[in-house]
């Protein structure tokens, strides 16, 4: 049970990341760009796909917990990769939120990948279906 407290505060974090990020541009005398905007909108976006991947959340289509590492890989390695291109043309506030939801993702799935492959759902109505 620990674990999935751990999760939380994973996924927590990710959120309060988003919400510094939203802060320090609200604090500051910048004013809320629509390139800002769509920037914390994508990385929110695949974190999301990612955190749904690894199992850690409710897949919004299926309503089921659902492990699908290589979905997961492919969500974190286009956040890496808008890492690596965007470089210096990132704000501090947006280097800080990239930064922190990639660590809390890639922690998240060295630890999923350390455990076993989870067993098939049966769904009840096959279980009936099958029995004689």
């Amino acid at each position: 049970m620990q674990e999935s407290g751990v999760v939380f505060c994973m996924i927590i974090n990710t959120c309060s990341s988003t919400l510094t990020f939203l802060r320090r541009k609200i604090m500051s005398d910048d004013t809320f760009n629509k390139d800002e905007q769509l920037f914390a909108g994508l990385v929110s976006s695949f974190a999301s796909s990612a955190w749904v991947a690894l199992g850690k959340i409710k897949n919004p289509m299926s309503d089921k917990i659902e492990r699908n590492m290589e979905q997961a890989s492919y969500a974190i390695d286009m956040l890496d990769m808008i890492q690596r291109r965007m470089g210096e043309n990132l704000s501090e506030a947006e280097r800080t939120f990239l930064q922190s939801t990639l660590g809390d993702l890639k922690l998240n799935f060295v630890e999923e990948q350390k455990k076993p492959d989870p067993e098939p759902e049966v769904d009840s109505s096959e279980e009936a279906e099958n029995e004689p």
